[in-house]
């Protein structure tokens, strides 16, 4: 058996792998967007902090810097800035004395900013460079002013504002995940409440499920009450069928015990001949009703796959007639008469057979003192094949064909016949996809059995 999976738990995952994947994505781009606005943040603030220094330097000859430029330089984004500034002549101005490694070059004339990534006392920093034409005591030309910051502390930053946006994501995703979770629980108690209505059906109580169940599953419990009708409905038919057939057996079992009976309690040898007689006749009627039973039984269990048998109709026919003709009492006729075509059907043979059998055997059994012709005709129509036995007997009115058609039905008095051979004529029609009809004529009676065909004949 293959191992099931709970329903809420397929949903949860279905629902939180897309939003995880969503949520990664996300992450990565939160990532490179906290690196490039980190990056943006700091290069700004170099440059405040750059041209905060060249205007003091500018306004105190480089003796001293007012204190929001220091409180700049001190704390720029969360970490201490660094600085200088150079006179034309390379003589510092202000600042500190040892410049960091990996300053660009730049022309005498060219006066563009830049930025650069350099080393300072052994760590990396970021720096920004700009050159100003300026007089500072005198002196006047193009000074050059450098601040840089450890790369360590935009790293920092990167490192905290990404796991700030983690935590959150984190959150978000686990209230989701929570949400979905007990949602989804909350959500299938209507299944659960269907778990316990179909609980409390049994192989005693088949009713329908009435109680109210979500859309989704309106198709489910409409099958499945529809399957509980049809069990409930075999169940009804098997029992009346078994009540039935042990009501019809009784009588002949009876019999056939009480002549066993009476052959042994026979007096002398000529009644005990004629008692033994009356026995194996009723032992043979018994056989038939038993056999009848079983065909019966075994028509209901016709499917297409048991129908698959390939076959001519008109030589089955044939070889049934010649053999019927054979048992038939004398002064009978029994006649086939074969379609232009050869026919061919897919079918269960041998139950198609049993049941044209029953067609002919109800004729001889019913047909009276005025039966003596049975004709058995093969035919088309449209895309069935058509099956006919006509008899030029009793025949049968409106009522009594509805009564022969019932499971045990018996038409007229002192009737010896089973009641089961139209019935199972009918069910072999109908799991077959064909039908029955039935026809009163003058004289006698027209049954009519169709079938589907393989193909129409040429």
């Amino acid at each position: 058996m293959k191992r099931s999976y709970s329903l809420r738990l397929r949903l949860t995952v279905i629902i939180l792998l897309p939003l995880l994947f969503v949520a990664g994505i996300a992450g990565l781009w939160q990532l490179n967007n906290a690196r490039v606005t980190a990056s943006d943040v700091f290069d700004r603030s170099l440059q405040s902090a750059a041209l905060a220094v060249a205007n003091d330097v500018a306004l105190s000859g480089g003796d001293a810097l007012v204190p929001a430029t220091r409180q700049i330089l001190a704390d720029t984004s969360g970490g201490r800035v660094y600085y200088h500034v150079y006179a034309p002549d390379g003589v510092i101005v202000a600042g500190y004395a040892t410049p960091p490694a990996g300053i660009p070059r730049t022309a005498g004339d060219d006066l563009s900013p830049v930025y650069f990534n350099g080393e300072y006392l052994g760590r990396e920093v970021r720096g920004y460079r700009m050159r100003t034409r300026m007089q500072v005591d005198g002196f006047s030309g193009v000074f050059t002013t450098t601040v840089w910051q450890d790369v360590q502390i935009r790293s920092a930053f990167v490192q905290d504002l990404m796991l700030r946006s983690f935590v959150a994501i984190s959150s978000i995703i686990l209230s989701l995940a929570l949400i979905v979770w007990f949602g989804i629980r909350i959500g299938l108690w209507p299944l659960s409440d269907l778990q316990q209505a179909i609980d409390l059906r049994s192989g005693d109580v088949l009713k329908p499920i009435r109680r109210p169940v979500p859309v989704e599953v309106e198709g489910i419990v409409r099958t499945l009450n529809r399957l509980l009708g049809q069990v409930s409905d075999a169940m009804e038919t098997q029992g009346e069928f078994i009540s039935n057939a042990a009501h019809q057996l009784r009588n002949p079992l009876a019999g056939v015990l009480a002549l066993a009976e009476s052959v042994r309690s026979a007096k002398t040898e000529t009644a005990m001949r004629q008692r033994a007689d009356d026995l194996v006749k009723a032992a043979k009627e018994t056989s038939q009703l038993a056999q009848k039973l079983l065909s019966y039984e075994r028509a209901k269990s016709i499917n297409p796959a048991s129908a698959k048998e390939t076959f001519a109709l008109n030589d089955l026919l044939a070889d049934l007639a010649a053999e019927c003709q054979r048992k038939a009492r004398r002064g009978i006729s029994i006649n086939f008469l074969p379609a232009r075509a050869d026919i061919e059907l897919s079918a269960d043979r041998t139950m198609v057979r049993e049941a044209v059998s029953n067609l002919i055997d109800n004729a001889l059994r019913h047909g009276g003192d005025t039966l003596g012709t049975i004709r058995v005709e093969s035919g088309v129509a449209q895309d069935q094949a058509t099956i006919t036995v006509t008899d030029d007997g009793l025949g049968l009115t409106e009522d009594e064909i509805q009564t022969a058609l019932q499971r045990f039905g018996q038409v007229g008095e002192n009737n010896d016949g089973s009641g089961l051979g139209l019935p199972i004529v009918e069910r072999v029609a109908t799991r077959h996809g064909g039908g029955l009809s039935l026809t009163p004529a003058s004289p006698g009676l027209q049954v009519q059995l169709t079938l589907p065909l393989v193909h129409l004949p040429v």
